[in-house]
């Protein structure tokens, strides 16, 4: 590096207001670099070489690859692929520099943030990883350095573990190769470097053990944490607390969640170095922990209200508090706009579940009003489910038909007939409470013959029987009959297909209803066609017919941002594997805003 001149004045002045000169900003940025991805270091680089460009100096190749690593480890979001650049170009600096630790590590990182982070990005790192071992072997590397070029490459594995032809089997040849990593450094662990790459292989492992055992997950999240206060971090462990609270939720322990998060959520209201996406992430999650886990269905609870986190709940205004500061932390911030997205949509079927009606259109409204980006489509397709459900219960059945008719238009082009069917279902139903039964009796066919597409039979039977009450009003009993008939061999086409029992229930109570239809068309008395036998509606009782269909038909989970991931892989809100059952197991679920 170039001293400054004799006759330089001192250059600015730091964060406690005294007057620093360029030698003192450097001394800032490289132990900033020295503590290992502080948030702050790529903000003190830049001001450091701002000083010394007005004092006339230079800065070194070492200093400027330090500041190029610090700088890359900034790029999030919607700057991320510029990482790799900026960490190929450091590790050149590094290498000229003679610092071949360094180097191996900014390969890797440039590696593991490049596009194609697949099996060729982990045949590099298996390689830096073997280069890393032989240096600290001739100790050209420390323990710090080598172990974590080792780390990158096992989250590299970690990314790519749905991916293997025996997930389970890799997984666990992954958690042993992490154990080894451990014990390679535990005996270094006086050494601050050292206790931080411990804390984050310690959290890899709890990331990658919850799926199989939930218990030493939470073993190995805690010991992260303790070695992250230990090691002197001055900066949240925003990712291992999301990922300990995730856990815990996963396995029934919502109190302890909620207090792992809230802890997380203060101490970051007092610490400068949280970033805003980092906050609004805790206060998702936070939210979605007080609604029981739910926060992608709020309609499915049993409070006072009868939804989760409503009006009679005692966290109903704490949860509406966590996704508008949520949202103002995102726009802050502009790092995620998916984020972002998924903050607003949260927050206004937040409202909804409060019966905010206004109040959620309004913030719905601004999901739909941004650009269209990929991978936000399912928020787009929620959002107009939501906004239709609100316009229903503010009286206006014609708006919330054209929101339901959009949302079925765009998961069609998404192939989700499940969706589409389902969508299309509440449209007709909208058009019905919206006086147009021809219109209402069209859309009804449409979801029956999504439904069908689906091969969900008693799906397609409920929306048959829906449409014949609106034939019957609009084109007389006769056209209502052969309509009730197609229904009736539809509800039996899947009862003779469906070997589950639950299913055959349902698909029974529904040739019960179809055979009350065909009755009270027929007038009391007049055989069924078709073969159950004849029956009567109860004397009194209100023909299913004429009822209101009532909620979206359908045994799927709904889509919903960031929601999904693989069985090692952790979503937004940190839970590993979307933190819900197996697909086999998962209870029976609505399109979010068809209640």
């Amino acid at each position: 590096m170039t001293s400054r001149p004799s006759d330089a004045r001192p250059y600015d002045r730091g964060p406690g207001g005294g007057p620093e000169d360029p030698h003192t900003l450097l001394d800032r940025a490289r132990r900033l670099s020295a503590a290992g991805g502080h948030p702050a270091a790529g903000g003190a680089w830049e001001r450091a070489a701002k000083a010394l460009r007005r004092a006339g100096g230079a800065i070194t190749p070492g200093d400027h690859a330090d500041a190029l690593d610090a700088t890359a480890l900034d790029c999030r979001g919607v700057a991320r692929p510029a990482a790799e650049t900026l960490f190929s170009r450091a590790a050149d600096l590094h290498e000229r520099s003679g610092l071949l630790g360094k180097a191996l590590i900014s390969r890797a990182r440039a590696l593991a943030t490049g596009p194609e982070p697949g099996a060729t990005a982990c045949a590099g790192l298996a390689e830096l990883c073997e280069r890393a071992a032989a240096l600290h072997a001739a100790g050209r590397a420390t323990v710090a350095q080598t172990a974590t070029v080792l780390l990158l490459r096992s989250r590299a594995r970690a990314d790519l573990l749905d991916t293997a032809p025996d997930p389970a089997a890799e997984a666990a040849a992954l958690r042993e190769e992490l154990v080894r990593l451990v014990t390679f450094a535990a005996p270094y662990r006086a050494d601050p470097a050292v206790l931080g790459s411990l804390a984050d292989c310690r959290a890899l492992l709890g990331r990658v053990s919850a799926p199989e055992d939930p218990g030493a997950a939470l073993a190995h999240l805690r010991a992260a944490l303790a070695d992250h206060v230990a090691s002197g971090r001055p900066w949240p462990p925003t990712e291992t607390e999301l990922l300990l609270a995730g856990v815990l939720r996963a396995s029934g322990a919502q109190a302890e969640a909620a207090t792992v998060l809230r802890t997380a959520v203060g101490s970051g209201e007092e610490n400068a170095l949280l970033r805003a996406t980092d906050g609004a992430r805790l206060r998702l999650a936070l939210a979605r922990t007080l609604e029981g886990g739910e926060g992608a269905a709020p309609f499915g609870g049993h409070g006072r209200s009868g939804r989760p986190g409503g009006p009679g709940s005692p966290g109903g205004e704490e949860v509406v508090a966590l996704l508008t500061e949520a949202v103002r932390l995102c726009d802050r911030s502009g790092e995620d706009p998916l984020l972002g997205v998924l903050a607003r949509l949260r927050l206004g079927s937040a409202h909804a579940a409060r019966g905010r009606w206004q109040e959620a259109a309004t913030v719905l409204q601004e999901v739909l009003a941004g650009p269209v980006r990929g991978g936000d489509e399912a928020a787009r397709l929620r959002a107009r489910a939501w906004l239709a459900f609100c316009a229903l219960r503010r009286g206006e059945p014609e708006r919330a038909a054209r929101q339901y008719a959009l949302a079925a238009a765009e998961a069609r082009l998404r192939a989700d007939l499940q969706h589409g069917a389902a969508l299309s279902h509440r449209a007709a139903h909208a058009l019905g409470a919206a006086g147009a039964p021809e219109k209402a009796a069209r859309a009804y066919e449409r979801a029956a013959d999504l439904w069908r597409s689906a091969r969900d039979h008693g799906a397609a039977a409920r929306s048959l029987r829906a449409r014949a009450h609106h034939v019957r009003t609009a084109w007389g009993a006769a056209r209502a009959e052969v309509v009730l008939e197609e229904a009736l061999r539809e509800a039996q086409r899947g009862l003779r297909g469906t070997p589950e029992p639950a299913e055959r229930d349902r698909l029974r109570a529904e040739l019960v209803l179809i055979r009350e239809e065909l009755t009270d068309l027929l007038g009391p008395g007049a055989a069924e066609p078709g073969a159950i036998g004849p029956g009567a509606a109860e004397p009194g009782a209100i023909s299913p017919i004429t009822a209101d269909p009532g909620p979206c038909p359908g045994p799927w989970s709904p889509p919903d941002p960031y929601e999904m991931s693989g069985r090692y892989q952790v979503n937004v809100y940190g839970d590993v594997g979307g933190g819900r059952p197996a697909a086999a197991t998962a209870p029976r679920t609505r399109v979010q805003g068809c209640v």
